[in-house]
């Protein structure tokens, strides 16, 4: 399974972008799609994430301004991203959770870069 990631920038804050992944290969059924982040000198953090049945979660601190969606007919998942705030600079990682003919997977894509300036 791979992904690619795209969508990522330099915006001010206050701004908005939108995050795109899409998922090739021996993809399966796909059970869960999410993003993380990663900024300098932290962990890699959860920020939303859906499952095949359309349930989401959010990162408390991004509630209200980011909203995670897909397009099940191309295997991509979405992050629009309102109202950014200098904090959500990271680099942002799509992950994909399945079950192929291989049994379960999960992946991170190559990460994209989302810089907001104050």
């Amino acid at each position: 399974v791979q992904l690619q990631a795209s969508g990522g920038g330099l915006v001010q804050a206050g701004g908005s972008l939108r995050l795109s992944c899409a998922a090739s290969g021996s993809i399966g059924s796909i059970l869960v799609m999410a993003w993380h982040r990663q900024a300098p000198g932290k962990q890699r953090e959860l920020v939303a994430r859906i499952t095949s049945g359309g349930n989401t979660n959010y990162k408390d601190s991004v509630k209200g301004r980011f909203t995670i969606s897909t397009d099940n007919a191309k295997n991509a998942v979405y992050l629009q991203m309102n109202i950014l705030k200098p904090e959500d600079t990271a680099v942002y990682y799509c992950n994909v959770e399945g079950k192929s003919y291989s049994g379960y997977y999960s992946r991170f894509g190559q990460g994209t870069q989302v810089t907001v300036s104050s």
